[in-house]
C-alpha cells in the first residue's frame, strides 16, 4: 500500500474540503428541498440572449474569441466594466482592473500573493466559507471579528489590531464582504464603511472587499463600493456568477496598480488567462445594456422570494427565546440563529430525513462558532418548496 501523504506538499495538507461542497452532494437525494447552496435561479438565466451573441461572437471574430487572450482580459469587456464601476464612483483606469475566473479564483489568488504560512489576516465572524477555504490553504491564521447588526464591529476590531501591535504583528488585510453580507445577509452603512476605511488607513492595512451580489439590492439606497472612499487601499472582487450566471465561471479584480500588476502575473502561472470566448460574449451582453435589463429582473424575483421567506419562517417558526433571522436587504441569503443549546451540525441528519437542507452555521467561522445557527439560500427555491422547505425546518426546530 502506498502511503501517498509522503508525496503532498504542506499546503495541499492544509486543504480541506468545502463543507457546503460536502453538504450539496447529501442535498442531491430525491426529493429534498435545498436551501444550502448559492445557486441562482436557472430559470432566470438569459438562454436565448446567450445563444444569439454566442453565434455572433462566432461570426465576427471566432478565431480570436478562440484563441488564447491576454491574462489581464478581453479589451472590450474590461471597457464596459470600468464604465459600470464609474458610474458607482470608483475612479480607477483600465490597468487597474483584471479579469478572472469568477471571483473564487480571485481570492485564492489574494491567498496566493499576500499570504505567507502562519500570517494573520482580519475576516468577519461569521464570514464566507470559499474565503476562508482559500486563506486555509495558503496558511494563514485567521482572527474573526464578530458581527452587529451593520456587519464587523470595528470597535472590536481596532482593540484586536492594538493588541495586535502591542504584540508586534501586523495583519496582511481585513477581508469584508459589505453587501448583504454572506452568510448573514447583513450590509455595512456608509458611517460604518467610513469608519472601517479610517481604521485600514491608521494601521496601514489594505481591504479585500467582496461584492459578489452588491448590484442585487431589494430595497433602500446602495451604499458606496469601500474602493470608492479610498481606491488606494481596497481591492475589490466582483463575479458575474450571482448577478447573470454562474456558467462562464467569469469575474474581475479591481484596485491599486501595484497589487493588480502582481495578481496578473500570479494569475499567469493558474490558467494563463480567463477563457476568451465566454468574455467576448458578456462584453458584448453589457455594451448592449443587456446586463442592467438582466439585474432588474433577477432583483424584482429575488425580493419576492425574499419576502415569501420571511412571510412563512414568520408564519411557521415556533416563538421561542433566542430564535431569530436578518432581514437582508438583498443578496441571497438570510441568517437563522436558534437557541445556544441548539447544534444545527447534530441536527442536519435529521433534517436530511425531513427532506430539507441547509449549511451549518459553524462553516462560516474561522476559528470556531456558529453551532447554533445555519445559512439559508432563498434564490434557488420555487415558492413551494420555500413553503414546504421552511415547514420542515420548523418542525426540526420544534422537535430539537
Amino acid at each position: 500500500m502506498i502511503d501517498y501523504e509522503q508525496f503532498f506538499s504542506s499546503s495541499a495538507k492544509r486543504m480541506k474540503a468545502s463543507e457546503i461542497r460536502e453538504l450539496l452532494k447529501l442535498t442531491r437525494q430525491p426529493g429534498i428541498i435545498s436551501f444550502a447552496g448559492g445557486l441562482p435561479a436557472p430559470d432566470l438565466f438569459p438562454v436565448e440572449e446567450i445563444k444569439e451573441l454566442s453565434q455572433l461572437i462566432l461570426d465576427r471574430e471566432g478565431t480570436v474569441a478562440l484563441q488564447y487572450g491576454p491574462t489581464e482580459g478581453d479589451m472590450v469587456l474590461r471597457e464596459e466594466l470600468l464604465k459600470l464601476s464609474q458610474k458607482e464612483g470608483v475612479d480607477i483606469s483600465l490597468d487597474q482592473l483584471v479579469i478572472i475566473t469568477s471571483s473564487q479564483q480571485g481570492l485564492d489568488l489574494v491567498g496566493k500573493v499576500f499570504v505567507d504560512p502562519g500570517d494573520i489576516i482580519i475576516t468577519g465572524n461569521p464570514t464566507y466559507v470559499g474565503g476562508i477555504q482559500a486563506f486555509n490553504s495558503y496558511g494563514a491564521k485567521m482572527i474573526g471579528i464578530e458581527l452587529d447588526d451593520e456587519g464587523m464591529n470595528i470597535t472590536l476590531l481596532e482593540e484586536e489590531l492594538a493588541r495586535l501591535a502591542e504584540d508586534g504583528k501586523k495583519p496582511r488585510f481585513i477581508y469584508v464582504v459589505p453587501d448583504f453580507q454572506n452568510p448573514s445577509g447583513l450590509t455595512m452603512g456608509l458611517g460604518r464603511r467610513k469608519q472601517l476605511i479610517d481604521v485600514a488607513e491608521r494601521y496601514d492595512l489594505i481591504i479585500i472587499e467582496d461584492s459578489p451580489y452588491r448590484q442585487l439590492r431589494f430595497e433602500g439606497e446602495p451604499e458606496p463600493p469601500l474602493i470608492s472612499l479610498n481606491p488606494d487601499r481596497v481591492l475589490a472582487l466582483y463575479t458575474f456568477s450571482k448577478i447573470l450566471l454562474p456558467g462562464f465561471r467569469l469575474g474581475w479584480m479591481a484596485g491599486p496598480r501595484r497589487l493588480i500588476q502582481k495578481l496578473v502575473i500570479a494569475k499567469q502561472a493558474v490558467d494563463l488567462c480567463s477563457p476568451p470566448y465566454n468574455q467576448a460574449i458578456l462584453g458584448e451582453y453589457i455594451k448592449r445594456g443587456l446586463l442592467e435589463k438582466q439585474i432588474t429582473k433577477i432583483v424584482a424575483a429575488y425580493r419576492d422570494k425574499r419576502d415569501f421567506m420571511l412571510a412563512k419562517l414568520e408564519e411557521y417558526m415556533p416563538k421561542m427565546d433566542g430564535l431569530k433571522w436578518t432581514h437582508p436587504k438583498g443578496g441571497l441569503f438570510l441568517w437563522l440563529t436558534l437557541p445556544k443549546h441548539m447544534d444545527t451540525t447534530v441536527m442536519f441528519p435529521k433534517a436530511i430525513e425531513k427532506k430539507v437542507a441547509y449549511v451549518v452555521g459553524r462553516a462560516f467561522y474561522p476559528n470556531d462558532g456558529g453551532h447554533n445557527a445555519m445559512r439559508i439560500n432563498f434564490s434557488y427555491a420555487s415558492k413551494d418548496e420555500i413553503d414546504q422547505g421552511i415547514q420542515r425546518l420548523a418542525e426540526l426546530v420544534k422537535e430539537a
